[in-house]
């Protein structure tokens, strides 16, 4: 039976959310039975934009920290700049695409088109998410629309690879992931929760103490309906309340009975804390035992050089270094 392989890497751009929680690192941790799972922290993607180094060391800890805190010890955990091969094959697919690809690309357009310091690093990210990807041979990758456009171009520049210099990758299919929980901004609720910068200010952290919490969801967002029928979802006409509900529905809890906003946003803090707590403890216990996380993606990155060594090496012989 071929075992089936699974790939995620995060970037340590902020601090993760509940919505991160709920759309990406609890069904990670789900999917892990019958699968060879290799969960990574992007650091490098995380050099695209101005940053602060010391910063990025931290969230780089607390995001591998965080991996294993939610149940991926199943799983081949590693930092991405730990891998050489990340970076190496990027750059044989930077040799492989085209200008007109990377300035179609949203990223690049969206942040970083007309602006006088743009780094040449957010105009190439696309191919090193191609070598993330292709490194590890998956067959599948499921996707979301934000990033599907990238995966697209992953595939042809597989494709193109393959077809000048011989059959080297594996060119995987796309795939729509299930719907998960849909987390929108507590602030603006037509928003995604975001994790870096002004957008984290309506968000929940996966580490938030159970006062933050509440604090925060107690200032989310209603509308004025009172009466009879306020508490229901309709996400044009009431987005707050609907986000509300969405994150009680996800963390377990439920709205019946409920009738008014105040006794949603004690339910709903109450689900989260409930939701969050278990997490929040043994990220506290790993914490205080840094060297057994060390030890964990030291072990994961050099089975990552294992596995992802034969792919390059015969990346490299294609293109003519060997």
């Amino acid at each position: 039976m071929t075992t089936t392989r699974r790939l995620s890497l995060l970037k340590p751009t902020g601090h993760l959310t509940l919505g991160n929680y709920l759309g990406a690192l609890r069904p990670m941790a789900a999917g892990q039975d019958g699968a060879d799972c290799f969960f990574g922290v992007a650091d490098l993607h995380a050099l695209t934009v101005p940053h602060d180094p010391r910063e990025v060391r931290g969230l780089i800890r607390e995001l591998a920290t965080l991996l294993l805190a939610v149940g991926l010890d199943d799983s081949t955990l590693f930092v991405q700049s730990r891998v050489p091969a990340h970076a190496q094959l990027a750059y044989l697919l930077e040799c492989t695409a085209y200008t007109g690809e990377l300035n179609r690309m949203i990223q690049f357009r969206e942040k970083g088109r007309d602006q006088p310091s743009t780094r040449v690093s957010l105009y190439t990210y696309p191919a090193l998410m191609a070598a993330d990807i292709l490194l590890y041979e998956p067959s599948q990758v499921p996707v979301g629309d934000d990033q599907r456009q990238h995966v697209e171009l992953t595939r042809d520049l597989a494709m193109r690879f393959n077809h000048a210099y011989g059959p080297v990758f594996t060119v995987p299919e796309i795939t729509t992931p299930a719907a998960g929980a849909r987390v929108m901004d507590l602030g603006d609720p037509t928003a995604k929760m975001g994790k870096s910068g002004a957008a984290a200010a309506g968000a929940i952290h996966v580490l938030d103490s159970p006062d933050v919490v509440k604090r925060k969801i107690a200032r989310a967002v209603t509308d004025s309906e009172t009466g009879p029928g306020a508490v229901r979802a309709d996400r044009e006409a009431k987005p707050g309340v609907t986000n509300l509900l969405d994150i009680l529905a996800a963390c377990g809890g439920s709205a019946d009975g409920i009738a008014t906003y105040g006794a949603l946003k004690k339910a709903v803090t109450d689900a989260v804390v409930a939701e969050l707590e278990p997490v929040r403890k043994r990220y506290g216990d790993l914490a205080d035992d840094a060297a057994h996380v060390t030890k964990v993606f030291a072990a994961g990155a050099a089975r990552c050089r294992e596995v992802t060594a034969p792919v390059l090496a015969a990346a490299e012989a294609a293109i003519g270094l060997a």
